[in-house]
């Protein structure tokens, strides 16, 4: 046994999961939506007594958040760090500063690097007025270094039919598939993130999965590096060991990256998120949407944001959304246009 029971540090999951550095947040959202109406939203009738522009209360399984019309969040800024955000089930629309705009969704991921500062909107489109619109994502921030917290604001799509997906099968045949956002699994690797991103480069170790586990299934993480910060998530199943320790049902644990770790699934289907890299290690000032290294960087964040607008918003509305019948598309600033 490497990471014996009582060494293992482990926490439950609530709204926002504990991160490490070079992470700063993690969120996974699960909403069972009703049908939609014309304006891709609930209706009067759905939405009841909700305090929209901040519902998270999660009242009937589902949650407005900032949306008042559109479940979602609307015209928000950013600056210093990076949004990489996974849907596995339902649709996102996507609109930016730089005028970009986009449809994603059904194992979709945008890679999208804030950098100097961006304003975006994130909006959960109801498209589906005979039927439910169930909606499952994570998003998880990536701070940047200090070197690149300036870099021009960059986003792209990896596609679902595009990122690898790994399946391991233990000697007595039970399957762990991967999903595989970020990093490498012996020889495979993950499609490229943002090129200014922190996990553009090897070097840095950033792996982002999310791994299925068959009942009584057995995968081993390998070791990477001493100085790598491992975080797993276990956010579906009845029970999981590591190394013969428990972990239970919706907890985290912190792991040790240059050990290997055997994980031994129990008697249902088990989930988990992976998350881990090296370490930044600079000093992180966070205020709201601002990820900077020092107060005064802060300060100017706000300063900036309240003179330029970052470019302003080129939307009739802060939450914009695509036309009903629209398809999975990307728009990008130079107006190419990419689907799946």
């Amino acid at each position: 046994m490497i990471q014996k029971k009582e060494t293992l540090k482990t926490f439950p999951l609530g709204f926002n999961w504990p991160v490490q550095d070079p992470f700063l947040f993690c969120v996974h959202h699960k909403d069972a939506y009703p049908q939609g109406n014309e304006d891709q939203g609930p209706s009067a009738r759905q939405l009841g007594n909700r305090s929209l522009g901040s519902d998270f209360q999660n009242p009937s399984g589902w949650s407005m958040y900032h949306g008042r019309t559109v479940p979602g969040f609307p015209e928000h800024p950013h600056r210093g760090f990076e949004t990489v955000t996974i849907v596995l089930e339902g649709l996102v629309d996507h609109s930016d500063s730089s005028g970009a705009t986009g449809r994603y969704g059904g194992g979709d991921v945008q890679w999208m690097t804030a950098g100097s500062g961006m304003q975006h909107a994130e909006m959960f489109p109801m498209v589906h007025q005979d039927k439910p619109n169930p909606l499952e994502l994570f998003q998880i921030w990536l701070n940047l270094p200090a070197k690149d917290k300036f870099v021009k604001p960059n986003y792209k799509m990896l596609w679902s039919e595009q990122i690898p997906i790994i399946t391991k099968t233990d000697t007595r045949g039970r399957e762990t598939t991967i999903r595989l956002i970020s990093g490498q699994v012996e020889n495979i690797k993950s499609l490229k993130p943002t090129p200014d991103s922190w996990a553009s480069s090897e070097a840095n170790h950033v792996s982002i999965w999310l791994a299925e586990m068959a009942p009584g299934a057995v995968y081993t993480l390998p070791a990477v590096s001493e100085t790598l910060n491992r975080t797993l998530y276990f956010y579906e199943g009845e029970s999981l060991s590591l190394d013969g320790a428990a972990l239970p049902s919706y907890h985290g644990c912190t792991l040790d990256g240059g050990r290997v770790v055997e994980l031994v699934n129990g008697t249902a289907p088990a989930k988990f998120l992976l998350l881990e890299a090296e370490p930044i290690n600079e000093p992180v000032v966070q205020y709201g949407p601002f990820v900077m290294n020092t107060r005064e960087e802060i300060v100017a964040a706000s300063r900036d944001y309240q003179a330029t607008a970052f470019g302003g918003w080129p939307w009739k509305r802060s939450d914009p959304v695509n036309p009903q019948s629209s398809g999975r598309f990307a728009r990008y600033e130079d107006g190419t246009v990419e689907t799946p």
